[in-house]
């Protein structure tokens, strides 16, 4: 995947404060949107980090949208499995 959005987060095995981090900087540095995006058990953590980023520490950061798919995932042994994605989109509130 060439020349990735810079204001991704992909959230995977880390602990959910780190992915609030990751918004956090990404707002400070002037996105005025970051997607968080996710896939399989990765999930629950994705939505975790965006309610703890929004209750605690970004009140001015709302859900632009959600959205969800399916990725067909190949594995080791060439077994073929679906994997469920989430991509949601945080928009910073206009301040003013």
């Amino acid at each position: 995947q060439a020349g990735r959005a810079e204001n991704v987060v992909f959230v995977g095995r880390k602990p959910v404060m780190s992915y609030v981090v990751a918004c956090l900087t990404l707002f400070n540095a002037g996105h005025r949107e970051v997607l968080v995006k996710a896939r399989g058990s990765a999930i629950s953590t994705a939505v975790d980090s965006v309610e703890l980023l929004r209750r605690a520490f970004a009140r001015d950061v709302e859900i632009g949208g959600v959205e969800i798919g399916t990725e067909e995932v190949t594995g080791f042994e060439g077994r073929k499995s679906n994997v469920s994605t989430m991509e949601i989109s945080l928009v910073k509130a206009a301040s003013g």
